[in-house]
């Protein structure tokens, strides 16, 4: 996905690209699986997927689970590159959060958080008070801080100045900020109040939740992207295997494919392509899950989020469930996929999802997998190499976007400009 996104901006900018991949399909790890079959095999499930599975080609499964904000970093770029006329999007029905081993939708209006029994009546008034200071804050105006500095202030003490208690701080930190982990209360607060704006007024576009999702899978946006580098000259080949990244005097010369060497002065690539350029910090889980009905108590939602706050089943890092179905032209009708990921913590990660995987029964079947975290060793600058990061844990792709953004700056030496993603009013090609 990284990679698709930067090849599209690249060219868009005037950059020769190429683009190769040893997949015979587009985006690597963001990939959607189609047909079912494939699924099966890749997971190394013996026999062919039952009859009551539909027919195969109906499927597209995402590796990855991931949401966007509709008014996050992604969608701009969409929106930005134009790369939208080629996707269509659906709202999430929902977003919910576990606590004490039940779930309960996410306020998403003001008459829903006064008759959500998430918290009680004066908690309610107090959580109203301190989101009109979050909608009203503004880092620029010290009107709107109420004696907080946004650069010093631990987001701690702002919940201690509106008096909430710990089930709306972890409400509010993991299903509104989406932090996995509770280590940013002791940072600085500006960062948590600006990512709680960005899911209040992803929420204020659509009303059901904060979140969209492509038809046909996840496997579409890399797509969209490689589109657009076509559009603007890029070249692309896939099923390209790379036999060799070529350096000279410590600087990237090349690639080896086949015989063939492509001569390059800047390489972009994704951890698999240069092992012994990254490190692992850690590994996530994911179980791709496939149910015949709706999760219980989410009203029988088509598609929704659950989170599981770490605090309520005594971990480090939050759990979480993406849900999608046959609504999103991703499975056979009547179907939905449900996929579960954390960071894993212990030696037993498929005992760590239990709980999440609970709130799913029954479940037709499983497909578990567990992988490396990888981040490159260094920013590239001297050898010109340049590479992303894997997937976290998170349900969403701002992390991704981050690392797009940093590739960016790394690249280019500049910081990354969305009004330069804009396509030239007259395209080459003379696409309307």
């Amino acid at each position: 996905m990284q990679e698709c996104i930067l090849s599209g901006i690249m060219s868009v900018n005037g950059k020769k690209v190429l683009h190769m991949d040893r997949n015979p399909y587009y985006g690597g790890e963001s990939a959607s699986i189609t047909p079912l079959e494939d699924l099966y095999k890749r997971f190394k499930i013996p026999g062919a997927p039952p009859a009551s599975m539909g027919r195969g080609r109906d499927w597209n499964v995402d590796l990855i689970p991931k949401f966007l904000m509709a008014n996050g970093q992604l969608v701009k770029m969409l929106l930005y590159t134009e790369v939208t006329r080629y996707l269509d999007f659906k709202v999430t029905e929902g977003s919910f959060v576990y606590k004490g081993g039940k779930i309960y939708k996410v306020p998403s209006t003001e008459a829903e958080a006064l008759a959500s029994s998430l918290m009680g009546l004066f908690e309610k008034r107090r959580f109203r008070k301190f989101l009109v200071y979050v909608a009203n804050f503004d880092e620029k105006d010290p009107r709107t801080l109420e004696g907080i500095d946004p650069k010093k202030t631990a987001m701690r003490e702002v919940y201690k100045k509106f008096d909430l208690g710990q089930d709306v701080i972890d409400f509010t930190g993991h299903a509104l900020a989406l932090y996995r982990t509770d280590d940013y209360l002791d940072q600085p607060c500006c960062e948590t109040i600006n990512r709680i704006k960005l899911y209040s007024e992803s929420l204020a576009r659509y009303g059901k939740s904060p979140y969209l999702y492509p038809l046909y899978g996840l496997g579409e946006l890399p797509q969209g992207f490689a589109r657009l580098s076509a559009i603007y000259g890029g070249t692309y080949m896939l099923n390209k295997p790379i036999e060799e990244i070529i350096v000279q005097n410590g600087k990237v010369i090349g690639v080896k494919s086949e015989g063939e060497i492509a001569r390059c002065k800047q390489l972009i690539c994704d951890p698999s392509y240069v092992k012994d350029r990254v490190e692992k910090v850690g590994q996530v889980i994911r179980v791709i899950c496939i149910l015949s009905h709706p999760i219980k108590n989410t009203n029988d939602a088509n598609s929704c989020q659950i989170i599981i706050p770490q605090n309520q089943v005594n971990r480090k890092s939050d759990i979480y469930v993406c849900m999608i179905s046959s609504a999103h032209n991703v499975a056979a009708q009547g179907k939905y996929i449900a996929i579960v990921s954390t960071t894993v913590e212990t030696k037993e990660p498929e005992k760590e999802i239990r709980p999440a995987l609970e709130l799913l029964e029954p479940i037709e079947q499983k497909f578990v997998s567990i992988s490396d975290l990888l981040v490159p060793k260094d920013l590239g600058t001297e050898s010109q190499i340049f590479i992303s990061r894997t997937y976290d844990a998170t349900t969403h792709f701002e992390t991704t976007c981050d690392d797009i953004k940093d590739i960016y700056k790394r690249m280019t030496g500049s910081e990354f400009d969305f009004e330069e993603m804009k396509r030239k009013k007259n395209d080459i090609y003379g696409e309307d």
